[in-house]
């Protein structure tokens, strides 16, 4: 199926009628499109067509505080599938991607299970449309036990308690959790810390943290500015500086290479040169 139909079908399926069978849930009829959306902002960085004039607005505000957002999100899915495909090979066999966004390609069950076919994978995203595309992709082809669950990573009680997810994840084994381009969304007041010690409660030592987030550290009026952007479109964001990512991941051990940019975070070539970084990549293992 093209990507315009598949667009057409899941929109319309979300939309169009009373109520829409999701993988385990029924989605939510009424979608937003006036204001934007982080999933749907990042599809357009990244160069997709699920969004709407909002999220194309917001894109181009974000934009002018800073040019290379459209690399930087790239070298957020590359960070990703890295981080994902290390840690598959390294016997995690379930993971639990939170605020995945729209599919695009090499998803975390694709990348997952390409080295692990048993790998189990539970997509978590507040954005109905996300949940309406996820209809379309698990109806079309076999992606093993893999799940889509609205749910919002806000309310982790309600989320980690879901019986789609537990349905499909083990809490007795090891698990990865992702918390790939969320955080820097988590503003102090809803306080991103307490979140991660309720995911990092409820899986076993063994159990893996990946995250990336915004920083000011190494552009300030770029991190200031992209901060800025997102505000006046309404979503709320808070970019945290290198000891403030730090103090997000107390209850890891830091793999090497530990906190670094994007990119740096063990690069399969060449680390580009020349480009203002501002988002930090860290993988950690729960040890007790």
């Amino acid at each position: 199926m093209s990507d315009s139909a598949q667009h057409h079908r899941a929109v319309e399926g979300a939309e169009g009628v009373e109520g829409v069978e999701g993988v385990g849930h029924w989605l939510p009829t009424t979608i937003d499109t006036s204001v934007a959306h982080i999933a749907r902002v990042y599809d357009f960085f990244l160069g997709g067509k699920d969004n709407f004039p909002a999220d194309r607005e917001a894109a181009a505000r974000i934009l002018k505080g800073n040019p290379g957002m459209r690399d930087t999100c790239r070298e957020q899915r590359e960070y990703l599938r890295r981080a994902v495909r290390y840690l598959a090979g390294n016997g995690i066999r379930q993971f639990i991607d939170i605020g995945t966004g729209l599919p695009t390609q090499e998803n975390t069950h694709e990348v997952a299970q390409k080295v692990a076919p048993d790998a189990r994978i539970a997509y978590i995203d507040n954005d109905p449309i996300v949940l309406a595309h996820a209809r379309v992709l698990m109806a079309d082809q076999d992606h093993g036990r893999t799940v889509f669950i609205h749910a919002d990573a806000r309310e982790p009680a309600k989320l980690l308690a879901d019986p789609a997810l537990t349905d499909v994840i083990d809490f007795t084994q090891p698990v990865a959790v992702l918390l790939i381009g969320i955080l820097h969304f988590l503003p102090d007041s809803e306080n991103p810390a307490e979140l991660i010690r309720a995911l990092l409660d409820v899986v076993p030592a063994g159990s893996y943290l990946a995250i990336s987030h915004g920083t000011p550290d190494f552009a300030p009026e770029m991190g200031d500015a992209v901060q800025a952007a997102y505000q006046a479109s309404s979503m709320p964001c808070r970019v945290r500086t290198s000891t403030e990512v730090m103090a997000l991941l107390k209850g890891v051990e830091l793999v090497d290479p530990g906190l670094v940019l994007l990119a740096e975070w063990r690069p399969d070539g060449p680390v580009p040169a020349n480009r203002q970084q501002i988002t930090y990549a860290a993988v950690g293992r729960k040890v007790s």
